[in-house]
C-alpha cells in the first residue's frame, strides 16, 4: 500500500489556540489547560485513502514565542501549506499575523518559487468580545497574500476540520498541480474526505 505525506504548518502568536486546533483535528477533543509549546509539535492524523493508498498529514504547530522564531527555517523545510492564526479577541495577535506571513513568505517556498498557500484564521469567535472587525480582517487578508480567511472556535469545533479541507483544496488546486515538482518530504493528494462540514467564515 502506498503511503503519502503532507506537511502543514500552524503557526501564530503564542496562547491563540493553535496546539488546541491541532488537537481537536487530530483528535477531536478540546483541552481548557494551557500549555506553552517549546520550539515545535507535530501530530500525524493517517487517512485510509483508498484500498491502494494512506494518506498521511502531518501538523507542525509552531511556537509564538519570539525567541523560537529564529529556528523556523529549519521547521518550515517542505512545507506546502500554511494556517496563520490569531485570538480574534486579541489584537496585538492579530497584528502580529503580518509578521508570521512575512516570515512564512521568505522562507517557505514550493519548488516554482511561489510562497505557500497560507489560510488566516481568527480564532475564539465564540467570544463576545471582539477586538478586530470582519471588514478589517477582510482587508488584511487581501493585501498580505491569503489566500481566504474564516473564522473558528476551536472550542466549539466550528471551522476547524472546514478550515483543514479549505487549505488542502487550496493546496491541490493552484499551488501543487500534477505537473510540478512537489517539495522534498510532501506529496500530492486528494480532498480530505473525513474534514467536518462546517461551511462559511462565521461560527456564530
Amino acid at each position: 500500500m502506498t503511503e503519502h505525506l503532507l506537511k502543514i504548518l500552524i503557526v501564530g502568536d503564542g496562547n491563540v489556540g493553535k496546539s488546541s486546533f491541532v488537537n481537536r483535528y487530530i483528535s477531536g477533543n478540546f483541552n481548557r489547560t494551557y500549555k506553552m509549546t517549546v520550539g515545535v509539535d507535530f501530530a500525524v492524523k493517517l487517512l485510509h485513502w483508498s484500498d491502494e493508498e494512506k494518506v498521511r498529514l502531518q501538523l507542525w504547530d509552531i511556537a509564538g514565542q519570539e525567541r523560537f522564531i529564529s529556528m523556523t527555517r529549519i521547521y518550515y523545510k517542505g512545507a506546502v501549506g500554511c494556517i496563520v492564526m490569531f485570538d480574534i479577541s486579541s489584537s496585538s495577535s492579530f497584528l502580529s499575523c503580518r509578521l508570521w506571513k512575512e516570515d512564512l513568505d521568505h522562507k517557505a517556498m514550493l519548488p516554482n518559487g511561489d510562497t505557500i498557500p497560507c489560510l488566516l484564521l481568527a480564532n475564539k469567535c465564540d467570544l463576545a468580545e471582539r477586538a478586530v472587525s470582519a471588514d478589517t480582517i477582510d482587508h488584511f487578508s487581501g493585501a498580505n497574500g491569503f489566500f481566504t480567511w474564516m473564522e473558528a472556535s476551536v472550542k466549539e469545533n466550528k471551522n476547524v476540520g472546514e478550515a483543514m479541507r479549505r487549505l488542502v483544496q487550496e493546496i491541490l488546486s493552484v499551488h501543487l498541480k500534477p505537473s510540478q515538482p512537489l517539495p522534498e518530504g510532501s506529496v500530492f493528494l486528494q480532498q480530505d474526505p473525513e474534514s467536518n462540514t462546517d461551511t462559511g467564515r462565521s461560527c456564530c
